[in-house]
């Protein structure tokens, strides 16, 4: 059996008045009875109270002694309202503005209408009874604006304030800018600090009123000195600006420091920017960094970006790429376009964050769907490729074509290549040449040259060669070294037309100086060549032994050939066997084949005729009839691998049957041996 509180021992209900009922309640609140309170607020309003029933909507708005529910709040305050009570006109009117959604926990309604249904099952019906007014309270902008005007007009001077905004925004009214001013005027005379920060910004604003800054100075001080924080910071930006006011950094600095005691992040945010420039407080990152992070955490979007920034770029300390990634996550997962880009890319080249390229495609896209040219062109690729997002190439095209109209030159190439090629759309050479002429009249070096090799490959007229010509010159000017080196091949004749040799080795040697190891190569073979009229074996070998080092296994196994010859450096046989195996372990089967002679024969190395069969067998895999024929031989004879007659004859057979005649004689052999051996017997 409950026990009596405190309420219950008191004087009977029956001899108690309004008032005394009232004030019995508000000693029960006091010392947290609340259900106490409630009954003896609610036999108050029963006897006419419309402060008791104003109270009781303070209940439902705090889930003190009550599940917590605007909706019965407002119930609550609305009868008070209509009895007069002023403050439940104000927050009477304040919650219809907004209207209010049920929140989530065990003390809401929301909480409760969940463990309701899990328990009742399909009887909804319960959570109706128990909750009859709902769970959410409509927006309801005009007659928010009415219980809002009512209270104004009673002289509350915080329901002015927020009169003059509504009527300032035209919000639950029509826009009335000189009625704004009124009530923001009604609200300053009552000394309401919020008054007179409207009136500053009236004036500021040119709100229906000429502009005045210096007038609006006075008003945002006013506000200002009252501990208004807007308009401390408004007053700081003035200061800061010199608007209204002689410029005085230092006083801005200090309206900025006193807002930012109240954790305001546009106060927070403009001292960090002040501290990094040193400009009205002391340099100090670390002060600048704590000011960001303290914005930051609060959600203020320029101090998340700023924060990316300042760990990306190190900004007076030391890059942190993982930090930058967690700020940039935080503005992507805000909304941030350009934040979403930077994710992408974190998680595309695993800086600051685990290489991820589903995580780097769902980023570019969310990117690309906020009209990032940028970000379309990159998610079009993973697209193409099927790079972390199932691969779609109409999917591409749309992209590729977002960015092309963006004006990004890589996807209009890739756009003219997709049409050209007609990979994953129908083969439109004229589209193709649209995109690629389009591409390279934006003058980029990259797009020329891919119009110029379009042009070449598909038009063989003088025109033709003559523009793409002018296209590869203009983009070789600019210093792309793959021009160079196209251009040298035109004038090479690889193009067709006559061979200008001079004029070859002149854009060979512009790409091989930018590091192009193709056109090294390429100088070496003109140089090797007696029919260029630039040969010079020395000079072949410089260019081979350059081309080499920089990793390109053709002109590995040309400067092993040259060693193991003599030809124009002296004959070094290890030398040779050594760029014969660079070349080998880079697939070139010919390194591979000339790489197992030597080690089969012990020239320029150790005999190890294991090692020679393994890399005959692998150029012999690849389909290289000589290398087939040894593996054969290897076989047959048992040398470097187990004997094994009728997989030798496999690979004799596979030999010959690409035209390899001593292949044809081994097999022939064989078979006579078969024949003397059957006729033995």
């Amino acid at each position: 059996m409950r026990r009596p509180g405190l309420l219950h021992r008191l004087k009977p209900w029956a001899a108690l008045g309004p008032e005394a009922l009232v004030q019995r309640g508000a000693a029960a609140h006091e010392r947290g009875a609340y259900m106490d309170a409630f009954e003896a607020w609610r036999r108050a309003e029963q006897a006419g109270s419309a402060g008791a029933a104003y109270r009781i909507g303070l209940l439902y708005v705090h889930g003190q002694g009550v599940v917590r529910s605007i909706p019965d709040a407002v119930a609550w305050y609305e009868k008070a309202a209509e009895a007069g009570h002023v403050e439940a006109q104000h927050q009477l009117g304040r919650i219809l503005l907004d209207g209010a959604i049920a929140g989530l926990g065990g003390n809401s309604p929301e909480g409760w209408r969940q463990a309701v249904e899990t328990k009742a099952g399909n009887q909804v019906s319960i959570a109706n009874v128990i909750f009859p007014r709902g769970l959410s309270v409509e927006k309801q902008p005009e007659r928010g604006f009415g219980w809002v005007a009512k209270a104004a007009s009673a002289g509350k001077p915080e329901a002015q304030a927020l009169l003059a905004d509504l009527y300032r925004q035209g919000r639950g009214c029509a826009q009335d800018l000189a009625a704004a001013r009124e009530w923001y005027e009604k609200a300053a005379a009552q000394n309401l600090a919020a008054g007179e920060f409207g009136l500053g910004d009236v004036f500021y604003q040119g709100l229906g009123v000429p502009k005045d800054p210096q007038l609006a100075v006075d008003w945002y001080r006013k506000a200002a000195a009252r501990g208004h924080v807007r308009a401390q910071v408004a007053l700081a930006f003035l200061h800061l600006n010199g608007s209204g006011v002689a410029q005085d950094r230092a006083e801005a600095a200090r309206l900025f420091n006193e807002a930012a005691q109240h954790e305001d992040v546009t106060a927070l945010y403009n001292i960090a920017l002040m501290h990094l420039a040193g400009d009205g407080l002391p340099r100090s990152v670390d002060k600048a960094e704590t000011a960001l992070r303290k914005a930051g955490r609060r959600g203020h979007l320029p101090s998340i970006l700023a924060l990316g920034e300042f760990y990306s770029k190190g900004l007076a300390i030391e890059p942190d790429l993982r930090e930058a990634a967690y700020w940039y996550n935080q503005a992507a997962e805000r909304g941030d376009v350009q934040a979403q880009f930077f994710t992408g890319r974190f998680h595309a080249t695993g800086q600051g964050v685990a290489p991820s390229v589903r995580e780097a495609a769902r980023w570019f896209l969310r990117a690309a769907e906020n009209g990032h040219p940028t970000a379309a062109y990159n998610v079009a690729v993973f697209y193409l490729k099927g790079t972390g997002i199932a691969q779609d190439i109409g999917a591409a095209i749309k992209w590729f074509e977002f960015a092309a109209n963006a004006g990004i030159p890589a996807a209009q190439v890739q756009l003219g290549q997709l049409y050209s090629t007609g990979h994953g759309v129908d083969r439109d050479h004229s589209l193709a040449e649209q995109w690629l002429e389009k591409a390279a009249r934006g003058g980029d070096p990259e797009s020329r040259l891919a119009y110029a090799l379009f042009l070449l490959q598909s038009d063989k007229s003088t025109e033709a060669i003559a523009r793409a010509t002018d296209l590869l010159a203009q983009a070789a000017e600019a210093g792309h070294a793959a021009a160079s080196f196209q251009l040298g091949n035109l004038h090479a004749g690889r193009f067709g037309g006559t061979p200008d040799w001079p004029q070859a080795a002149k854009c060979y040697a512009r790409a091989a100086e930018a590091g192009l190891p193709d056109a090294m190569l390429a100088l070496g073979h003109l140089h090797l060549d007696p029919a260029t009229g630039l040969a010079d074996a020395k000079a072949a070998a410089a260019w081979f032994e350059k081309a080499a080092r920089a990793g390109q296994p053709l002109a590995q196994f040309q400067l092993g050939v040259m060693y193991c010859t003599g030809n124009g450096v002296e004959m070094n046989l290890e030398k040779g066997v050594f760029w014969y195996e660079a070349a080998a372990k880079q697939g070139h089967l010919l390194g591979q084949f000339n790489l197992a002679v030597m080690l089969s024969k012990g020239q320029g190395c150790t005999r190890d005729p294991e090692k020679a069969f393994e890399w005959f067998e692998s150029a012999a895999e690849h389909g290289m009839a000589a290398a087939q024929l040894s593996v054969g031989d290897a076989l047959y004879s048992g040398t470097g691998v187990a004997q094994d007659l009728e997989t030798a004859r496999a690979w004799y057979e596979k030999a010959a049957g690409q035209g390899n005649e001593v292949a044809r004689q081994r097999l022939a052999a064989i078979a006579s041996s078969q024949n003397d051996n059957i006729a033995d017997g």
